[in-house]
């Protein structure tokens, strides 16, 4: 008989966001390297949209929430080799305030990026979404 494989993909929940949510906030691939992270959005712990009409304060919220995906799969913002950042909006002042604030969230460290404007986002009154693909440090 062959013994059964271990799991290649490992779903993280963070406790210290919303519950609510219906999705994993990261997931790690085997052997326990790659990290991916499902879009960071602006909601606090109890699943509300937080900083309504506010793409900066949205923004700050996002980067918030996806360092502690980040924590919960072993990762930091360090970490990360790519991020793509949507913003519900068509005017480039919108993308710019956005960007300024997941560029300063991740300082020194300017990994590739996407920002993108689109239409809208998946929840009520969302504004801004960030997600990553991140390498998780040995040991």
């Amino acid at each position: 008989m062959t013994p059964p494989l271990e799991p290649t993909v490992t779903l993280v929940r963070a406790e210290r966001l919303a519950g609510s949510v219906p999705y994993a906030y990261a997931a790690i691939a085997a052997p326990g390297a790659l990290v991916f992270t499902a879009g960071a959005c602006p909601l606090d712990a109890d699943g509300r949209t937080v900083a309504v009409g506010d793409v900066v304060g949205q923004a700050q919220q996002v980067m918030a929430n996806l360092a502690v995906a980040l924590e919960a799969a072993g990762a930091g913002l360090g970490d990360v080799v790519k991020t793509t950042v949507f913003v519900a909006s068509s005017r480039r002042d919108d993308l710019g305030a956005a960007w300024e604030v997941v560029h300063a969230a991740f300082g020194d460290h300017d990994a590739p990026s996407t920002l993108l404007g689109v239409g809208v986002l998946g929840w009520p009154d969302q504004l801004v979404e960030v997600e990553a693909v991140a390498v998780r440090p040995p040991g």
